[in-house]
């Protein structure tokens, strides 16, 4: 009988915790795997609620978060870190996500070791080494180690091609996070007290059209930041619009919004939420404005339409397939766009009803079978 293969998912924030939670659980329950878990705690209390909620315990925890640590600072800390890892377990298999620093020291230390990669979430690309920064380039050095693309769309599967990446090791997975989706969804209809957390604003804010906010890109620090909450000041101005906007740890993004928005009756600054209660504010929500790159796939999977918050984007197929549309970082702009909606009812159910691109919910399966070869 062969032995199974070791898989050593690495990953260190929640956004990748949210992705590959769904992978992790079908490798623990296919024979053809013994699967490892190694967090590098890249976000804490974060990544801890998504672990929590998914019943995931990893094998090995790095906490490599340190204050004001710099990027070359936890670059170092995580390839050695992973990779004294990596000489313990020894996998077959390494497999990262999306284009964060845990991500790409993942691959690095992984192909120190000449242990191959899978990479989840591939051929995103913006074509702007500074935006996002630094995810573009994160992801760009994984695309040139890995041994398995699951690239989640046709567009992201092209943009390796174009790369001249072996056309072989390149495959349409869908994306894991509408599994994600649709996992915490089922989970939330069978006990919703684990989103009962948004009760109170639910009746503050009745009767009132909801705009969900998420801002915490690094290239919009500073103007840019400071024109989103403009926007969003603007926006909770009108009576029948009510603004609930989680707001990042990062001081970059607090101190802007704090200042800007703070006292506002109609707009509500909580506590960055856990999955389900972020699951809660998408079906909540009338429209979503965000920086975000997960966002842009989840809230159309619940027929929400998403004003993008950035020069850029690496997931176009939104855009392209109408559930998205891209407005930078301008007030007068996103002002616009966000009243077209909320006032021209063809123009949301043009957005709302587009097909969403990203997947089917049945990605990790697939992912599964690749990695089984």
């Amino acid at each position: 009988m062969t032995s199974p293969l070791r898989i050593l998912t690495v990953f260190g924030t929640r956004p990748e915790a949210i992705k590959l939670f769904p992978l992790v659980h079908a490798l623990e329950a296919d024979p053809r795997f013994d699967a490892r878990v190694c967090v590098s705690g890249q976000h804490r209390g974060m990544l801890d609620q998504v672990l929590a909620i998914s019943g995931i315990t990893p094998h090995h925890d790095l906490a490599v978060m340190q204050p004001d640590q710099t990027l070359d600072e936890l670059t170092a800390r995580l390839v050695t870190g992973l990779g004294r890892v990596m000489d313990a377990e020894k996998p077959d298999w390494v497999v990262v996500q999306g284009d964060t620093a845990t991500a790409m020291a993942g691959a690095l230390a992984a192909y120190y070791r000449k242990i191959r990669v899978a990479h989840v979430e591939a051929g995103l690309r913006s074509h702007n080494i500074y935006h996002p920064w630094p995810e573009e380039v994160n992801r760009k050095i994984i695309g040139a180690i890995a041994a398995l693309h699951c690239a989640p769309t046709t567009v992201s599967r092209d943009a390796l091609l174009a790369e001249n990446v072996p056309p072989e090791t390149v495959h349409v997975t869908g994306n894991t996070v509408i599994d994600a989706l649709h996992w915490i969804t089922a989970k939330i209809a069978a006990d919703p007290s684990l989103a009962g957390g948004l009760a109170e604003l639910e009746a503050r804010f009745a009767g009132k059209r909801i705009i969900g906010v998420t801002t915490h890109r690094r290239e919009n620090f500073g103007g840019g930041m400071e024109a989103i909450a403009e926007a969003v000041r603007r926006l909770a101005a009108r009576d029948d619009v009510a603004v609930i906007f989680p707001v990042h740890l990062n001081p970059n993004v607090r101190a802007v919004m704090d200042g800007a928005l703070g006292g506002i009756a109609n707009v509500a600054m909580i506590e960055p939420l856990d999955y389900p209660h972020f699951a809660r504010l998408l079906s909540l929500a009338d429209l979503m404005l965000t920086d975000s790159g997960g966002v842009q796939e989840e809230a159309p999977a619940l027929g929400k339409p998403v004003l993008v918050m950035r020069e850029t984007t690496e997931r176009p197929e939104g855009v392209d397939a109408g559930t998205a549309k891209l407005v930078g970082t301008d007030a007068d702009v996103i002002v616009a766009e966000a009243e077209r909606l909320l006032d021209d009812r063809a123009a949301y159910d043009a957005m709302a009803r587009a097909h969403n691109p990203f997947g089917d919910g049945k990605s990790a399966g697939r992912i599964c079978d690749l990695l089984a070869g």
